[in-house]
């Protein structure tokens, strides 16, 4: 029986078997015939061959999710092993991490734009990248939506993220030169990123600080960052400097200068001062000034055009949450100490 193929709308379903909302979704019925190379084989394996076009690990996806009809009987195991001679059909319909490289038309607070790259002011709460949990609504998808030319690029020109809880300036390369270029300035650190960090206890000492301490995984918590012994602990090296802008007996506003690029690296840095973000739960932060999420903002954002060659600085404004919290504690910000 050769492999035949129709193309039906049916709803997609969630990775626990029940229909997603979103309805209407294009789906493609695939008629499957073993043979005797087939025999024996792992089913998933097998779907792997008279599939190609789809990886192993989406067929696994679909399998579970109940797609796979094998002489009637509904297979739902990968581990199945198939015999030659038995058909069926496999029904090839979205699952969330499919649709993660879906465009989706939702606002982009652009900042600056060319032919070559975007600046992006990212608010809080907004998800850089899709992963567990978030297979939509993210910055990735957003940028899939405003520019369909960010489908011929890895990650959608996305060079450097920021966490979901913080705010504030990332680039985004608009062709792959400028995502290369971007990327070899990011290693070199001539792109220059400033953040303001409103952070627990009053600040003491000189108003500049400098911390050089490698970051790593924690080896008591694998789910968090820590500054490890890298005699002892895999981690990378990591420097910020940081600026005393203003002090209360509750807290400081700090200017944050970024050195190297490590995953939490002004979280933990701060934690391991004394310091710890507001409202950081992760890092031994608590909820204060009205901050529900880690009071971190990227403000200030500069970098060399990768074509034009020219200089550009970029700055944020605080978001409403952070600059509520700065008056609740009567600390004042200027945007000139930037």
């Amino acid at each position: 029986m050769k492999n035949t193929q129709q193309i039906i709308s049916t709803p997609p379903q969630g990775p626990d078997g029940e229909l997603a909302e979103e309805t209407g979704v294009e789906a493609e019925l695939r008629a499957l015939s073993f043979s005797f190379a087939h025999h024996g084989m792992r089913l998933d394996l097998a779907l792997t061959e008279l599939v190609p076009e789809f990886s192993r690990t989406y067929l696994q996806q679909l399998i579970a999710l109940g797609s796979v009809l094998i002489n009637g009987t509904l297979v739902t195991k990968a581990s199945s092993k198939v015999k030659a001679g038995a058909v069926g059909q496999i029904e090839l319909r979205p699952t969330p991490q499919s649709q993660a490289f879906k465009a989706e038309h939702l606002p982009l607070d652009i900042v600056f734009e060319d032919e070559h790259l975007l600046v992006i002011n990212k608010p809080a709460g907004l998800v850089v990248h899709p992963a567990p949990g978030n297979w939509s609504g993210t910055l990735m998808n957003r940028l899939l939506g405003y520019d369909a030319q960010a489908f011929n690029l890895p990650r959608a020109g996305i060079v450097h993220r920021l966490d979901k809880d913080t705010s504030g300036l990332m680039v985004v390369a608009r062709t792959r030169q400028v995502m290369d270029a971007l990327v070899q300035a990011i290693a070199a650190r001539t792109i220059k990123r400033q953040y303001l960090a409103l952070a627990h206890a009053a600040w003491q000492g000189s108003l500049l600080r400098h911390v050089d301490a490698p970051v790593g995984r924690d080896p008591g918590n694998r789910l968090r960052m820590a500054v490890v012994d890298l005699g002892v602990h895999a981690g990378k090296v990591a420097q910020t400097d940081f600026e005393c802008l203003a002090s209360c007996a509750t807290g400081c506003l700090l200017k944050c200068t970024l050195h190297t690029g490590r995953t939490h690296q002004i979280r933990v840095h701060l934690a391991s001062i004394g310091h710890a973000l507001v409202a950081d739960a992760v890092y031994g932060g608590a909820i204060a000034a009205g901050m529900q999420r880690q009071a971190l903002h990227a403000t200030r954002l500069g970098f060399v055009h990768p074509v034009t060659g020219q200089s550009l600085v970029f700055h944020a404004p605080l978001p409403d949450d952070l600059a509520a919290a700065l008056e609740s504690w009567g600390l004042n910000y200027n945007m000139v100490s930037f």
